[in-house]
Formats: C-alpha cells, structure tokens, sequence
C-alpha cells in the first residue's frame, strides 16, 4: 500500500476528466490515479488468501484460484464503475501487486518467523513506517493519500506488534480457568460468533475513539490549535503521529485485547 500510495503522488497521473466520466465517489478525488491502490489491495488480499490456504484446507485449486480472480476483477470494475480510474489505473494497480507477490512469496516464512521471533519486530515495526510516513512526498496541495498510508502502516504496525507479543508470552494472554466468565447458555455456533465479532468491534471502535480524543487533544494543546480545526489537522506534524497513535493503537488492540477479552468472557 505504501509504494502504491508514493507511486501515485510520484507519477502524479490525473485521473479521468469528468464529464465525460461520471464519478459516483469524490472522497479521493484529490489524489491521483496511477495506480489503483484499490486494485493493488484486492490483488494481494484474495491472492494472498488463496496461496495460503490451498495447501491448509481441502477445496479444489481450481475453485480457489477462480474465487481470488473473481473479487479481484470485481473490485477492479468497481473503480471503473465509480469513476475514479482508468483501465490502464486497474490493470497497473493488479500487475505491481502480482510482482510483490511473486518476489516475496518465496521469503514468506522466513519473514513471519522474524516478524514473530526477532527481539527488534516491535521497535522496527513502529520507527520504519513511521519514518515512511514522516518522509512521504510532499505536493503542492492537500491530499488524503499521507493520511490514508498513515492509517494503513499505523494499524498494521499495531498488529504486527500485537503478534509478536502473542508468540512470546502465549501462557499470559490467554485466561486461566478461574479467571474465566463462561457463558453456559451460549452453546449454538452461530450465537458465539456474532458475540465475537460484535464484542471486537465494540472494543475496537472505542479504542479509536478513545486514542482518537487523547492524541488529538495532546497534539491541539502542543501546537494551540483547537480540535476540531480540520486544516490544523493536514499538517504533517499533527496527521502523522495522530493518525499513526490512533491506528497502531486499534491493530494492537484488534491482536491482543479483543482476543484476550473473548477468553474471559468464554466466547471461544
């Protein structure tokens, strides 16, 4: 997402001129188009998914390779239908994802056993994107791309963190039996898995709310600026660490806590 993201306001190729497009979406509308990062996302995501599993679970090859071609195709269409690219976005945006994963696909396991084992994950983990993210391009105008790969390097930053964590001390997160709140009642599948995932979501929504007001409101009374002062809040020195802090702290949390939560609520 990162070399996406620098890739477009690098390029700085227009996207379609509208009319004749018709665009059905204008929160991007400021960035640029080349390429898709929606495209790069969808590639990876549902090819990623595949080539994990093919050899994990029992389902044909076939059925699997059409499944990640199919949502992936589909997205593409849908940055077309909206507007906001051209074939030429699309297609960039899929083949730059199909060569990263073709060049790291063989390091796979050696990269997860050093993200889950290196004693220096946590701190590479938090200084590398933030360094990206404070090095981003700059251009002449605002765009929500900076605050976009901020978002996306923060959280992902938070839950490689939250892994790390989790291999090392597995015994301490997960709840003894006497700590346990077990639900009896709670016997049907289908019951456990919604309280799940609604419980997850609960805890993650206020903790980016939470981490939301206190970082905003630390960075407001550092540089005198108030809250809710959205042109105060595009300047690098506020969007970078509000933004990071907010969403490294929901990947982390999203790893750890929701799943420590589950066990001593009994949802397992």
């Amino acid at each position: 997402m990162y070399i996406g993201q620098v890739s477009k306001d690098i390029l700085k190729w227009p996207r379609p001129l509208s009319p004749p497009v018709v665009k059905l979406e204008m929160r991007t509308n400021a960035e640029y188009g080349m390429p898709s990062t929606h495209a790069m996302a969808a590639t990876a995501i549902s090819f990623s998914f595949f080539i994990a599993t093919m050899n994990q679970y029992k389902y044909p090859f076939e059925l699997g390779l059409v499944a990640a071609f199919v949502f992936s195709t589909l997205v593409c269409l849908s940055r077309l239908y909206t507007g906001m690219h051209t074939v030429l976005d699309v297609i960039g945006g899929a083949l730059i994802s199909a060569v990263l994963l073709m060049l790291l696909y063989p390091a796979w396991d050696m990269i997860d056993h050093l993200l889950l084992t290196s004693p220096f994950c946590p701190l590479l983990s938090i200084v590398v994107p933030l360094v990206l993210c404070y090095n981003y391009p700059k251009l002449d105008y605002y765009s929500p791309t900076r605050g976009d790969t901020t978002t996306i390097l923060g959280a992902t930053a938070g839950a490689t963190v939250g892994f790390w964590l989790t291999h090392q001390y597995t015994a301490p997160v997960y709840a003894s039996k006497s700590l346990e709140l077990a639900f009896p009642l709670i016997t049907s599948k289908l019951v456990v898995v919604l309280a799940r995932f609604f419980v997850g979501i609960l805890v993650v929504l206020l903790t980016r709310w939470l981490m939301k007001s206190v970082v905003l409101g630390a960075l407001g009374y550092r540089y005198k600026f108030p809250i809710r002062d959205l042109e105060a809040r595009r300047r690098l020195e506020v969007e970078v660490p509000y933004k990071f802090i907010t969403y490294s702290s929901v990947g982390f949390t999203a790893t750890v806590i929701v799943p420590l939560l589950h066990e001593l609520l009994g949802l397992k």
